[in-house]
C-alpha cells in the first residue's frame, strides 16, 4: 500500500477553496476504479462527484487508460505555437462531427476558465473588428460561476458568489436577475424584463452576453427552462451581442443530451467545453465558435492573443478522443435518464422534510438544497460512514456521478444523503 504523509499534505499542501494555516479535513485516496474511491484505511467510497463532474466513465476505465500509455509513447508534449499534431486534428474532428455544423473553429485550452477566457477576449476582438471599440463588457445573469480566472471571475455572481473579495481589481459587469427555477417553467417576458432594460441601457458596451446553459453549476446548482435561452437568444440578435454558452459543467451528456443547449432550439455564437471532455483523465478544455465569429474576430489577419503552454497537449486529445468515441459507442442517453428516474424516486420524498427548501433533479444531477448553510466537514464524514463520497457546499448536497454507476451503488449515495441530512441539527 502506497504511504501517504498525510502530515507533510497537512502543513505544506494547499487544497482548493480552504485555508493555508486552517485547512479542511482531507482523505488520503490511493486507488480508483469504476465508481468507487479507495480510501488508504481500505474503504471504498461510491464518488458522487465524478472527481467534480469530470469522470463520466468511471475511473480508470481500460479503454482510456490505453490511450493514455500508447500516446505517452509516441509524443507526450509539444508546443502548438507553429506546429500541429495527430491527437489534436483527431479530436477537432470528432468534436465537429458531434456538434452542430454551425461550429467550425475550435480552440484548445487547458482548462475551463481558461476557456472562458479565451471566449471572452474573441467576443471583445470580434466586436472591435466590427467598428465597435466601447463593446469590451459583458452581460450576465446572476448565481453564476464561470471560474476563478480574472475574466472569468468577473463574470461570477458578485455579490453571493466566492470571489467578491477581489471585486476592486476585476473588470465590473452587467448582472440581471437569475433566470427562475423549473426546467418546465413556462418562460414570460417579465423574466426577461431587467436583462432586457440592461442590455438597452448599456448596449454600446456589451461584446456579449454569457451563461451556464440549463443549469447554473457551482453559483447555486439551479436548474431553469430551455425557454429563458431561446427568449435570451433574440435579445442577443437585437442588439447584436455574441451569445456564449458555458458549457463547462453541462457538456458530454450531464442533463440527458450531449449538450445542455440541445435542449432548446436555437445555438450560441461560442462555446466553452471541459471537465469531462478527457474523461476525467487529464486537464484540457476547448472554445469554439461559428466562422464567421472567427473570420471578424481575425479580419486583417488579426491574432486571437492567447496561447496555453500546454495548449492542444498530445495526451489530453488522445484522452479526449478516445473518452468521445467510448461515449459515443453506447446508449449513454438512456442510462443518463434512468439515472434521472431513480434520482427522482429516491430524492422527491426529501420535500417533504422540514429542513430541505427544494430537490431538483436533471438528468444525472441530483440536488437537495437545505434551509441552513450545511456543516461540510460533518455532513461529509456522515456519508463517508454510509459508503458514499459527497463535497457539500453552501446549502447544496448534490450528486453528479459516474454515467455506469450500478443502481445499488446509486442507492448507497442516496441512503447517505438521507442519513446525513437526518443527522443535520
Amino acid at each position: 500500500m502506497p504511504f501517504i504523509d498525510k502530515e507533510f499534505d497537512l502543513k505544506h499542501l494547499w487544497h482548493p477553496y480552504t485555508c493555508a494555516t486552517s485547512p479542511d479535513k482531507v482523505y488520503p485516496v490511493i486507488a480508483a476504479e469504476g465508481c468507487k474511491l479507495t480510501f488508504e484505511n481500505g474503504d471504498k467510497l461510491v464518488d458522487a462527484m465524478a472527481s467534480w463532474w469530470s469522470v463520466i466513465h468511471g475511473y480508470s476505465h481500460p479503454v482510456l487508460v490505453e490511450a493514455l500509455k500508447k500516446q505517452a509513447g509516441d509524443l507526450s508534449h509539444v508546443m502548438f505555437g507553429g506546429l500541429t499534431h495527430g491527437p489534436a486534428v483527431s479530436l477537432g474532428k470528432k468534436l465537429l462531427s458531434i456538434l452542430p455544423s454551425a461550429f467550425e473553429n475550435i480552440f484548445f485550452a487547458d482548462s475551463g476558465s481558461v476557456a472562458v477566457e479565451v471566449a471572452m477576449k474573441a467576443a471583445v476582438q470580434f466586436q472591435q473588428n466590427r467598428g465597435f471599440p466601447k463593446r469590451r463588457k459583458f452581460l450576465t445573469v446572476k448565481n453564476g460561476y464561470h471560474g476563478d480566472t480574472a475574466g472569468a471571475m468577473s463574470v461570477c455572481d458578485p455579490e453571493n458568489g466566492m470571489h467578491s473579495l477581489f471585486s476592486a481589481h476585476i473588470q465590473k459587469q452587467f448582472f440581471a436577475p437569475a433566470p427562475p427555477l423549473g426546467f418546465g417553467r413556462e418562460t414570460n417576458e417579465e423574466d426577461l424584463f431587467e436583462l432586457r432594460k440592461t442590455a438597452e441601457e448599456n448596449q454600446d458596451e456589451i461584446a456579449a452576453v454569457i451563461i451556464e446553459p440549463i443549469v447554473q453549476g457551482a453559483g447555486g446548482m439551479r436548474i431553469y427552462s430551455p425557454k429563458y435561452l431561446e427568449k435570451l437568444r433574440k435579445i442577443c440578435d437585437e442588439y447584436e451581442f455574441l451569445l456564449i454558452f458555458d458549457e463547462i459543467a453541462t457538456g458530454f451528456g450531464r442533463t440527458g443530451k450531449l449538450f445542455a443547449f440541445e435542449h432548446t432550439n436555437i445555438l450560441p455564437d461560442i462555446i466553452c467545453i471541459g471537465k469531462a471532455l478527457t474523461g476525467g483523465m487529464l486537464t484540457l478544455s476547448a472554445m469554439l465558435c461559428s466562422s464567421s465569429v472567427a473570420k471578424t474576430a481575425c479580419l486583417n489577419g488579426m491574432p486571437l492573443m492567447h496561447g496555453p503552454t500546454f495548449m492542444a497537449n498530445p495526451l489530453a486529445c488522445a484522452c479526449a478522443t478516445a473518452n468521445l468515441n467510448l461515449l459515443t459507442s453506447w446508449d449513454w442517453q438512456k442510462k443518463v435518464l434512468y439515472i434521472q428516474k431513480r434520482l427522482e424516486e429516491e430524492l422527491f420524498d426529501l420535500k417533504q422534510n422540514t429542513k430541505v427548501t427544494d430537490v431538483r433533479v436533471l438528468g444525472a444531477i441530483g440536488v437537495v438544497e437545505m434551509k441552513k448553510k450545511i456543516n461540510t466537514a460533518q455532513f461529509q464524514l456522515d456519508c463517508i460512514k454510509h459508503g458514499a463520497w459527497l463535497r457539500p457546499f453552501g446549502k447544496l448536497a448534490y450528486i453528479m456521478p459516474p454515467y455506469i454507476i450500478e443502481e445499488r451503488e446509486l442507492k448507497v449515495v442516496t441512503n447517505a444523503i438521507k442519513a446525513a441530512i437526518d443527522g443535520v441539527a
